[in-house]
């Protein structure tokens, strides 16, 4: 179906999802804090100018109350997958087997360990600048750098994060800006940035093959099946595809509760899992141009075709302008 028409079924759905009784979707008594149904719902890009609605479930058994009411056509267009719970993918699984990615290095680079003084670890996606001033940011999530927003500006980051042996003596900068988390549906980004000390230095264009073109790619400009490309602290560098865009009401598991997103990228491994704890905070980028596109930040266990579950990541032209800095491509 064309994106407006997919676009008009989900938001139709969404708010028959929303007055459905409790009880009536079975991962409806996930607590935390929001009243999250846990049903999602995207685009999936299946050809030019074409999509179908991607609806995404923890549970099998909600998909007959999803599904219930909508037409034979309608059902011919939908892609539908059991995701599981979705967490954050920060608590490093193994931090007792540091590779090259999770130990101190310096020049700093994109791909490796960091985190704030009370966080375990995620990775320096990349860096930016603020308009105005001078000096580089380092950008990741706001579990990352901000402790989900319990931090304070001036709090020390370090690299390595703290799960890989990071000390104070391995401070890199300060926490510098943070989006807040709201209570209510549709948050959009988990994202924070540090400012580096005066004696730290970086090198912004290491990535895997190079840097990555200075101008960032617009969420909804991918091809069907779109190949992207990521490195992390915990798996390296990957490679996967997007399965899904403007994906809402993506609830992700925080250790306060539970906080739900709209307007998500849905990513999954060509070869196994995209990315696993650890990872959070890596920017995603396309493989055809090298233009990026998403900061990593969650994750499932479950769903993925090619096994290993999907990623989600916040579109980085939103994280960007929420934080009000500039892409720096070095």
């Amino acid at each position: 179906m064309l994106p407006d028409s997919a676009r008009e079924l989900k938001a139709r759905l969404s708010r028959r999802l929303s007055e459905t009784p409790p009880g009536g979707v079975v991962a409806s008594s996930v607590g935390g804090a929001t009243g999250w149904s846990g049903v999602a719902l995207g685009l999936r890009p299946v050809a030019p100018d074409q999509v179908h609605l991607a609806i995404r479930l923890i549970d099998q058994r909600d998909a007959e109350v999803v599904l219930a009411g909508l037409g034979e056509a309608a059902l011919e267009e939908v892609d539908v997958r059991v995701i599981g719970p979705v967490h954050l993918l920060s608590s490093p699984a193994d931090p007792a087997s540091p590779d090259r990615l999770q130990r101190r290095v310096r020049p700093l680079r994109p791909g490796l360990s960091v985190s704030h003084e009370d966080v375990t670890a995620g990775t320096l996606g990349g860096f930016v600048r603020r308009p105005g001033t001078d000096g580089l940011l380092v950008l990741s999530n706001s579990h990352v750098l901000a402790d989900s927003g319990a931090a304070a500006p001036g709090d020390a980051v370090r690299q390595p994060g703290v799960a890989d042996g990071g000390t104070p003596a391995d401070r890199i900068g300060s926490l510098a800006d943070f989006v807040a988390f709201t209570d209510e549906p549709g948050n959009l980004v988990d994202a924070a940035v540090a400012a580096l000390d005066a004696d730290v230095t970086a090198d912004p264009t290491a990535y895997p093959g190079g840097a990555l073109r200075a101008q960032v790619a617009a969420p909804d400009d991918v091809d069907p099946d779109e190949l992207v490309e990521k490195v992390g602290r915990t798996t390296g560098h990957t490679r996967g595809r997007v399965t899904a865009v403007e994906v809402d009401g993506v609830g992700v598991q925080y250790d306060e509760g539970v906080y739900t997103f709209d307007d998500q990228i849905e990513i999954e491994g060509l070869t196994g899992g995209f990315s696993a704890g650890g990872d959070s905070g890596s920017v995603i980028w396309r493989s055809r141009d090298r233009a990026p596109l998403g900061l990593l930040f969650a994750g499932s266990t479950v769903g993925g075709s090619a096994g290993g579950g999907v990623t989600f990541a916040n579109p980085l032209a939103t994280v960007l302008h929420r934080l009000g800095v500039d892409w720096y491509a070095g």
